[in-house]
């Protein structure tokens, strides 16, 4: 099999109902397979699925294992030269497919790319969580071609060209299984959130290249499951991030960038409290908590993924402050950061 187009779902029965037929539609090419693998859904989308979607096959999983373990159980599943991790909540449009395979087929030194993302809600401009390719900063914070922080940019083709980038959005990822695998596939202890940023992380530090192909459009929902000002998603967005940079920031960097996200992690949990977000303002020193305590059990995937490194200076790991720029400087865009 070519493309193995796999969704992970959770309680997502009307979503299935209502994007998988566009999807059926704009995905009939010749070695493609799409597959809805459940997490032990609640609702009835394992019946309606039988009912109304016969000839997409199910993989069944018995309890849900989250974003992370979740697609690596699926995937173990399927057999196919290319995945394409798909949101359940995304809208693709007529010629999202052949784009994204075109490129990857000429262009072998890349592991992974994304399409442009927007907003299903709001078409003209670009969504939340991934944009037109994502960056990071020295402090691990993220940004997008197309959204920095809460700005979010109107798409005018202004980022209409394949662009490499750091990291590739999980909401539709496609991606080598022999390059997801040979990572290591994503980190299972994430449960949800940040998982893509780190696998890309990885992949990157190995000098495989993530793009952008911004040819291939689709719309997503965006916080379908987890609604952005939800506490527990403030709390993984926080101890992830964290994990995140301690498995693969460089031996020279990591005491420095450590020292100084402690006290911003500080600052944004007075900010929540500020704002009278209780529930933020725990969930930042919970993550902060967490992080501490798993710290010991990452040590390992950190010596692996230094040992694996054949680049410690990654281009798109950008060498400003986002929130520097973004709030002293007032630099809201994508372009305006980088002038």
């Amino acid at each position: 099999m070519k493309i193995a187009i796999v969704i992970l779902n959770w309680n997502g029965s009307a979503m299935l109902k209502r994007y998988l037929p566009t999807l059926i539609k704009y995905s009939s090419m010749e070695g493609v397979q799409i597959y809805v693998a459940d997490n032990a859904s609640s609702d009835d989308s394992i019946e309606m699925m039988k009912r109304e979607f016969a000839d997409i096959p199910l993989i069944l999983l018995e309890k849900n294992w989250g974003f992370a373990k979740g697609y690596n159980m699926a995937l173990r599943e399927v057999d196919a030269e290319y995945y394409i991790l798909l949101n359940s909540d995304v809208e693709v449009s007529e010629d999202w497919l052949l784009p994204l395979l075109s490129y990857m087929e000429v262009h072998p030194e890349v592991a992974a790319c994304q399409p442009k993302l927007l907003d299903f809600k709001n078409p003209e401009m670009f969504e939340y969580a991934g944009g037109a390719g994502g960056y990071i900063d020295r402090f691990g914070y993220m940004l997008c071609r197309g959204r920095a922080f809460e700005t979010i940019e109107k798409d005018e083709g202004q980022y209409d060209t394949i662009a490499s980038v750091f990291w590739a959005t999980g909401a539709c990822l496609m991606i080598r299984s022999s390059d997801y695998w040979a990572a290591g596939g994503l980190d299972d202890r994430f449960f949800a959130h940040q998982e893509e940023i780190d696998l890309c992380w990885r992949l990157r530090s190995r000098n495989r290249k993530i793009v952008c192909i911004p040819e291939s459009v689709v719309y997503h929902v965006g916080g379908a499951t987890l609604n952005k000002s939800n506490p527990y998603k403030t709390f993984l967005n926080f101890r992830n991030n964290l994990l995140m940079l301690y498995k693969n920031l460089p031996d020279n960097e990591l005491d420095r960038i450590m020292r100084v996200r402690f006290w911003l992690d500080i600052l944004a949990a007075l900010m929540f409290l500020g704002k009278f977000h209780w529930g933020d303002f725990k969930a930042v020193l919970r993550a902060r908590r967490e992080f501490r305590r798993l710290k010991p059990e990452f040590r390992d995937s950190r010596e692996e993924n230094l040992a694996e490194a054949s680049i410690t200076d990654i281009p798109e790991r950008v060498n400003f402050s986002l929130l520097w720029r973004y709030y002293i400087k007032r630099q809201k865009t994508y372009n305006q950061l980088f002038q």
